[in-house]
């Protein structure tokens, strides 16, 4: 009868593949499009993002929920035809239950050899410059950048690509955020959010991409610290300046 794969019954059925492309890019692509328009999401400077290659989209982080990374996903796809790759938190990861679907999404876990790597196979990368003190930033801190952490200018620099500095407006009034605190006993370093709400409010978001930076260094200033530092906090300082400005124009945030 010759020679046969050893491929059990489970993969062989058409069945069980069209469930996984249903679970893993179906629903996930339909609750994405719902949510936009709950959410009625303007996007702004599509233009910015370039067409091929290699890039860094920075957004700043907030919501704790992680909407704003899946949104600003789907929408870059939505627009550019370019799936990103999403560099996120490593609890999304802990469980097969949840990095399956979250590596289908284009989720990978948060470090600096997974952005490498993307970058190195001329993808568009998603970084949160901010981290988790982002994202799980109290409310009363909202639209207020925190410290850029810097593993993002060694990247542009090491493959000499563009950062594209994005904003999400609307995420910090979608789910509110009361304090944030370190498990500093069971998990040293984890930080996690005290949420006010669970079901996410429609407030309207805005998605703005700012013109492209392009560092004028070597991949060599990769190692330079102190610029490296300097040019974190400028770019950290331009967005923030954009940031503040745009809130500022905000009316009728929920109606």
């Amino acid at each position: 009868m010759g020679w046969r794969p050893k491929i059990g019954k489970k993969l062989l059925n058409p069945k069980n593949a069209d469930t996984q492309q249903l679970m893993y890019r179906v629903i996930p692509h339909a609750f994405a499009k719902f949510m936009s328009h709950y959410f009625r999401i303007q996007v702004e400077g599509v233009e910015n993002i370039p067409s091929q290659g290699a890039a860094l989209i920075t957004p700043n982080h907030s919501g704790f929920s992680g909407f704003d990374a899946f949104l600003l996903g789907h929408q870059i796809e939505n627009h550019t035809k370019r799936k990103p790759c999403i560099l996120t938190h490593k609890l999304w990861f802990a469980a097969d239950a949840t990095a399956k679907p979250m590596h289908n999404l284009g989720f990978v876990e948060a470090n600096k050899q997974n952005g490498l790597e993307a970058l190195e196979r001329k993808e568009l990368v998603v970084l949160f410059p901010e981290g988790e003190l982002g994202n799980f930033k109290p409310s009363s801190k909202a639209y207020h950048l925190q410290e850029f952490k810097r593993g993002f200018i060694r990247m542009a620099l090491e493959k000499q690509c563009p950062i594209v500095p994005t904003l999400i407006l609307g995420a910090e009034e979608t789910h509110i955020n009361l304090a944030r605190f370190k498990l500093k006993k069971y998990l040293p370093g984890t930080i996690l959010p005290l949420p006010f709400n669970i079901i996410p409010l429609p407030a309207k978001w805005h998605i703005l991409f700012m013109e492209p930076i392009y560092l004028p260094y070597t991949a060599r200033e990769a190692k330079n610290q102190e610029l490296v530092r300097e040019l974190a906090a400028e770019i950290r300082e331009t967005m923030q300046t954009r940031l503040s400005h745009e809130v500022s124009l905000r009316k009728n945030l929920y109606f």
